[in-house]
């Protein structure tokens, strides 16, 4: 178990104007930001980062809706982060989603839903990697 994870404030959330209400729930939560980046996926790089769903027949339109628009990248550091994370954003539906949990109070619905949090201590390092070089961590 790391102290590391990653996440991804998704281009619903941003065009919704969900930024900083989602950086404040997750700084009051108690994770730390050490790297932070506001950039939009090209093509070539939403295929890569989600290229375990390449043969899901959701995987066009999560590439599509992943590069339409700018998001908002971040490694966060807090004791047991990834799981801890997961709780905080709550599960892949919103309508399904705890009260309180990011998805719950910022997802439209099941495919556009605001966050991305890693599913374990491996993916959350990949991911971080993909996004940020070492000299951006802090």
């Amino acid at each position: 178990m790391t102290n590391r994870t990653f996440t991804m404030i998704k281009p619903d959330a941003v065009e919704n104007g969900h930024i900083g209400a989602i950086l404040e729930k997750v700084t009051s939560a108690g994770f730390k930001i050490v790297a932070l980046k506001y950039t939009q996926l090209s093509r070539r790089d939403a295929e890569a980062f989600y290229a375990i769903h390449k043969e899901r027949p959701f995987f066009g339109e999560l590439v599509q809706f992943m590069t339409r628009g700018p998001i908002v990248s971040a490694i966060l550091e807090k004791d047991n982060a990834v799981d801890d994370f997961r709780a905080l954003i709550g599960t892949t539906n919103p309508a399904e989603a705890a009260e309180g949990t990011i998805r719950k109070l910022f997802a439209t619905n099941i495919s556009e839903n605001a966050v991305h949090g890693s599913d374990s201590d491996e993916n959350a390092a990949i991911e971080g990697a993909f996004h940020f070089s070492g000299r951006e961590i802090y």
